[in-house]
């Protein structure tokens, strides 16, 4: 768990490296998995809460036999669905910078849902990061 906030982000990269170290991943492959919940993160911070806050986070990292790595990644912001704002052809959104968490969700992530549940949002995602 970790305080909404973006101090909170050498934090949440530690628990990332810990992990792909741990799963026996390269650096290329945790800089991916890094990219994707650091844009995570700072979405809850800066849209979610509107700064930085003292509301939780909750991330859950596992790794499989097949080397896919499975994420939950959940908070407390008000409801928000990125997977509403997908649609089959985004590539007029690349240019923008509003929408970068979503295209990458859609890019780097096998699989994907998305859960309002008990007051939080929750994000699942499937990816092969090698």
């Amino acid at each position: 768990m970790f305080p909404a906030s973006l101090e909170q982000l050498h934090a949440l990269r530690t628990f990332l490296e810990a992990f792909c170290a741990q799963a026996g991943f390269d650096r290329e492959a945790c800089l991916r998995l890094n990219l994707l919940l650091e844009e995570l993160f700072t979405n809850t911070v800066r849209h979610g809460h509107r700064g930085n806050s003292d509301a939780p986070v909750w991330i859950s990292l596992a790794a499989g036999e097949d080397r896919r790595v499975t994420i939950t990644y959940e908070d407390t912001a008000p409801p928000f669905n990125p997977y509403a704002r997908m649609s089959p052809d985004t590539t007029h959104e690349i240019g923008k910078l509003r929408g970068r968490g979503v295209l990458l969700l859609q890019r780097l992530a096998a699989s994907g849902d998305y859960a309002y549940l008990y007051g939080r949002n929750r994000i699942r995602l499937a990816l092969n990061p090698q």
